[in-house]
């Protein structure tokens, strides 16, 4: 029953990205050219609800056990500033990052493929990077 709750939430959360057109190529470039500022005000949305949504979480929350859920900040580190440059990268050149990804492909955009095979690969090198890197990058 949760599985089916999840993709329902998932299609809808696709769907909503779609409609929005956080998942359309050419609103993001404009987004990035500074030509058009509606993906600033859904990106800036998402993050005042995530921050009441957290707030509501840490006040009221739960775990299975009953302990109160407690959110710890993540440090700031050198692989913070490198992922994050890389995030911002890719996601300007293909105009996908990885929710959009899933959606374009759902759209039927074939261009996503691509991107997904992108976002996988490099995934994958990490992975196996990781720990060669995770000295010199100040990874935990």
């Amino acid at each position: 029953m949760m599985r089916l709750l999840m993709a329902a939430l998932g299609l809808l959360f696709g769907w909503t990205l779609s409609r929005a057109g956080a998942a359309d190529y050419n609103f993001i470039q404009q987004m990035f050219l500074l030509q058009s500022f509606q993906l600033y005000g859904i990106i800036g949305t998402a993050v005042i609800l995530g921050l009441i949504g957290f707030a509501i979480l840490e006040r009221y929350g739960r775990t299975a056990t009953g302990e109160p859920i407690q959110f710890a900040q993540k440090p700031l580190h050198r692989g913070t500033i490198v992922g994050s440059a890389l995030f911002g990268i890719g996601w300007s050149m293909t105009g996908m990052c990885p929710g959009p990804i899933i959606v374009n492909i759902g759209e039927g955009k074939l261009y996503a493929l691509a991107a997904f095979a992108g976002a996988w690969l490099g995934a994958w090198v990490f992975g196996l990077l990781r720990p060669r890197l995770r000295e010199p990058m100040g990874l935990p």
